[in-house]
C-alpha cells in the first residue's frame, strides 16, 4: 500500500488522542488495483503516514473481476498493512454481475459488515467515521455506530449508485425507484459532511436534500510523479510485439456495463483495413468475456488482463491515444477514476461525453470530446490523429492541477478531521 504520494511515516499508537483516529468503511479497498479500492487505499495510507490512527472495515478484495482474489478467503478476518488495521468481511459475488446480482452484492456486504463496524467503532473510538458510497446500504450501520459513540460522520460519494443502477437497468420500476430514492435522501441527510468527486455530482446530491454547507468536492487524484510521459517507447511495445509505427488506441480499466465498451469493437471493425491501427483493452469485469469473443474476429482488437500498479505508467504510455467511452445517461453519475492517469500520460485522449455534462466541461481543450456512441466521428478522429503528437496544452495542465494528489489528499484530510 506504500506509494510516492504519502508523506514520511510518523509513529502512531493506541495513545494517540481520539481526534486523530479515523475509521474508513469502504466495500472496496486495496489491493484492488483500480477504482474506489485504489483511492480508499491511498487515502488510508496518506492519513496513516501523516500521523493519524486509521482502521478500515472493507470487503474481501474482489474488484474489478467480481471474483475473490487469490490467497483470500470470502470470510471474516483481520489483517494489518503499513500500520492500518483492516477488518475484512465476506460478500456475494459471481462472474455474471448483472441485474439482481449487482444489488445483492452490496447488500450482502452491508449485512456481513454491520456488526463488525459497530464493534470496531466501540473499541477503536474514532473521532470520524467515513463511509464510502458505493455502498449506501452500509451507511445505517455507520450512522448507528456514530450515535453510540458521538463520532463525526463523513460520506464519500464516489458513485451515485442508485441513479446509476436505474440508468443501466440493473434496477427497474417506478415504485422501486421512489422507495430507493427516499432511502437515499434520508441516509445522505443524516451525515455530518458529504464529499463527492465532481461539481455535477455535488449538484445532484444537493437536489437530494443535503445542505450546501455540508457538501464538499475533492476530485479523484493522480500522482504525476508516478504517472508521467515517457521519453522513450513503452516497454510494452516490445513485449507485445507491436511495431513502433503502429498507432495504439488504448482503454485500461473496468470492463463493465456503465463504460459502454461495446462501441470499441464496432470502431475497430470500421477501421480493420487500416493495418497500422491497433485497439488494446486492458482490464477485467463482467463484459470481458464478450469483448474477448468479439476480438476473435477482429485482428486489430486485443484484450489483456489488468497490469500491476508498478507498470501502470508504462502501460498508459503504450497508447498513442486513450479512449474513454461512456454509456449515455450515466456520465454525470460518476467521474471515471481512470481519467487522471490518461491525462497524466500526456497522450491524446478521446472522451465520449454529452455537452453540458461535467466531464465535457472539465475537459474542454484538454481532450477530444465526442458524443457517446458516435462510431463514425470517432473513427474519423482516430484516422486524423495518426502521426500527430499531443501538445501538452494549458488546458491539460489545468486539469492535472485540479487532480494533483498532494492537494487533493491534503484537502480530504482537513475535511475528515473537521
Amino acid at each position: 500500500m506504500r506509494n510516492s504520494m504519502a508523506p514520511r511515516m510518523k509513529s502512531s499508537s493506541a495513545a494517540e488522542p481520539r481526534s486523530r483516529r479515523v475509521l474508513l468503511y469502504s466495500m472496496n479497498f486495496t489491493p484492488e488495483p483500480i477504482g474506489i479500492g485504489k483511492y480508499s487505499g491511498e487515502l488510508a495510507e496518506y492519513l496513516s503516514a501523516s500521523g493519524y490512527q486509521v482502521e478500515v472495515v472493507a470487503a474481501v478484495p474482489h474488484y474489478p473481476g467480481w471474483q475473490i482474489f487469490k490467497k483470500h478467503r470470502n470470510w471474516w478476518r483481520t489483517e494489518t498493512n503499513n500500520g492500518v488495521r483492516i477488518s475484512r468481511c465476506p460478500l456475494y459475488v459471481c462472474r455474471n454481475m448483472r441485474g439482481l446480482s449487482r444489488v445483492l452484492c452490496p447488500i450482502s456486504f452491508a449485512l456481513s459488515s454491520a456488526i463488525t463496524v459497530i464493534w470496531r467503532v466501540l473499541v477503536f473510538r474514532p473521532a470520524t467515521i467515513m463511509c464510502v458510497e458505493p455502498t449506501l446500504f452500509a451507511a445505517p450501520a455507520a450512522l448507528l455506530a456514530s450515535a453510540l459513540t458521538g463520532a463525526r460522520t463523513v460520506l464519500h460519494v464516489q458513485d451515485l449508485e442508485i441513479d446509476a443502477a436505474f440508468a443501466v437497468a440493473h434496477l427497474r420500476g417506478k415504485w422501486l425507484r421512489r422507495l430507493a430514492e427516499a432511502y437515499e435522501r434520508l441516509v445522505m441527510k443524516s451525515f455530518d459532511q458529504v464529499v463527492t468527486i465532481s461539481l455535477k455530482m455535488r449538484d445532484l446530491i444537493r437536489g437530494k436534500g443535503v445542505k450546501p454547507e455540508r457538501l464538499s468536492v475533492v476530485r479523484n487524484w493522480v500522482d504525476t510523479n508516478e504517472i508521467k510521459p515517457m521519453a522513450c517507447p513503452s516497454p510494452f511495445r516490445a513485449e507485445l510485439g507491436i511495431p513502433d509505427s503502429t498507432f495504439v488506441v488504448l482503454y485500461s480499466g473496468n470492463l463493465g456495463l456503465k463504460q459502454g465498451l461495446e462501441i470499441i469493437p464496432e470502431i475497430a471493425a470500421k477501421l480493420v483495413e487500416h493495418k497500422d491501427i491497433l485497439f488494446l483493452l486492458f482490464g477485467d469485469g463482467p463484459e470481458k468475456a464478450g469483448l474477448i469473443e468479439k476480438s476473435k474476429s477482429l485482428p486489430n482488437l486485443r484484450v489483456y488482463p489488468l497490469q500491476p500498479r508498478e507498470r501502470l505508467s508504462a502501460l498508459l504510455n503504450l497508447a498513442d491515444a486513450h479512449i474513454l467511452t461512456q454509456r449515455q445517461g450515466t456520465t454525470d453519475l460518476v467521474l471515471p477514476s481512470k481519467l487522471g492517469g490518461m491525462l497524466a500520460s500526456g497522450r491524446h485522449c478521446i472522451v465520449m461525453a454529452d455537452a453540458g455534462t461535467e466531464l465535457h466541461e472539465f475537459l474542454q481543450g484538454a481532450a477530444i470530446l465526442l458524443k457517446p456512441g458516435n462510431i463514425e466521428e470517432c473513427s474519423e478522429v482516430i484516422l486524423h490523429l495518426r502521426g500527430t503528437m499531443p501538445d501538452g496544452c494549458a488546458a491539460l495542465q489545468r486539469c492535472l492541477g485540479e487532480m494533483g494528489a498532494d492537494a487533493c489528499l491534503s484537502r480530504f484530510s482537513e475535511i475528515l478531521v473537521g
